[in-house]
């Protein structure tokens, strides 16, 4: 039987810090020093670790250098796990942090099984989840220019006389407006523009999104949640990219607890004090999903856009889905009869949302392959 070793990397741009732990309890923990952070010192440094014929364990903290290191110990034929910080178990009296102690401190936490995973995407879902994210950039930065705008304009009292702003009628009073000095008009025909340019960029973003989907193998789970009330296109696609396989989840109350929309509770014998949501998990997935959950405020019905959805997956999708619109409809309406801010009771449904979702991607996503790793 082979030996086992665990290794912990502290991983850097530039340098990765390792650290070994033997596989028996108690085992020697060492620090191996530092290397560089290139495809060649890795290589080198498994072959080292791995000459006595040691069954190698490595981990290190997901973080901003991606998977690509995981990627490459997998290939290399290599047990890798990509850890997720904020669960990582931490001593509260400890306040001295090195790269040094780090690496050994995630050694031995993996020998004792004390961390957890993330899921880690394929090459394919993590381009289509950056193309994903570089939508909602897009967005902040088409919020962030509608602001300066409105704010200049605010400034010098020019007031829209409408109801609504960014409509077509709103675009044209803004061709009306006039300032007597050069400077301003030179300064609000530029915030213009970059109004302009940010909506044109996310425009070409979900073009390339809705051209690339086809390829994507999540594509019929995409196709088959649009059938849920306020999961239309994006939302759809954004929820699919930031979750991933939908079969890692045993249940709905799992995956709601992954996008952070259970309330959070702080309790001690005989008292129970529930909070706010743990926002754990992705915040752009929960944020689509609460301003999706709006649109059950109303009756249930089936809109012409909905019909339109409808019409493209099995009946099995459709039934689940009218389920759970009747469902989520008479509960936004009796949350807020009880009295329950909008707000509170708009993420509640979010929550409901989310294990449908769940019921309707198992219903048509496949099976993965058991030998596959997947980590939760």
């Amino acid at each position: 039987m082979q030996d086992s070793t665990f290794i912990g990397l502290d991983v850097h741009k530039a340098t990765i810090s390792v650290a070994v732990a033997e596989g028996v309890r108690g085992g020697e923990v060492r620090h191996l020093g530092t290397i560089p952070h290139r495809a060649d010192h890795i290589r080198k440094l498994v072959e080292k670790l791995g000459a006595g014929g040691h069954k190698l364990h490595f981990c290190y903290e997901a973080g901003p250098c991606g998977y690509g290191l995981h990627r490459q110990l997998v290939e290399l034929g290599q047990d890798c796990i990509v850890v997720a910080p904020s669960l990582i178990p931490v001593k509260t009296g400890d306040r001295v942090k090195t790269d040094r102690r780090d690496a050994v401190m995630l050694a031995k936490m993996h020998r004792a099984g004390e961390l957890t995973a993330v899921w880690v995407p394929d090459a394919a879902h993590e381009a289509m989840r950056d193309l994903v994210r570089a939508r909602a950039t897009a967005m902040r930065v088409t919020g962030k220019a509608r602001q300066h705008l409105q704010g200049f304009l605010l400034r010098h009292g020019r007031i829209y006389p409408g109801k609504k702003g960014w409509t077509v009628a709103y675009r044209r009073w803004l061709t009306t407006v006039r300032f007597g000095h050069r400077a301003q008009q030179i300064v609000f025909q530029d915030y213009v523009d970059a109004v302009a340019e940010a909506e044109a960029r996310v425009a070409r973003l979900t073009g390339q999104i809705t051209e690339l989907l086809p390829d994507w193998d999540l594509a019929p789970v995409v196709e088959a949640i649009q059938a849920m009330r306020g999961v239309a296109f994006v939302v759809a696609v954004t929820v699919v990219a930031e979750v991933g396989d939908f079969h890692r989840f045993d249940n709905p109350r799992q995956l709601m607890a992954y996008l952070g929309l259970t309330p959070s509770e702080h309790s001690s014998g005989a008292t129970v004090r529930r909070g706010g949501i743990t926002k754990a998990g992705s915040g752009l997935a929960r944020r689509a999903l609460i301003e999706g959950a709006w649109s059950y405020r109303m009756q249930p019905r089936v809109s012409r856009k909905l019909h339109d959805r409808l019409a493209a997956v099995p009946s099995c999708v459709r039934d689940i889905a009218w389920k759970g619109q009747l469902r989520m409809c008479q509960r936004y309406r009796r949350l807020v009869m009880a009295g329950k801010p909008k707000v509170v009771v708009t993420t509640a449904i979010a929550r409901e949302m989310v294990g449908f979702i769940w019921a309707i991607a198992r219903a048509v996503s496949p099976v993965p392959d058991p030998t596959v790793s997947q980590s939760a």
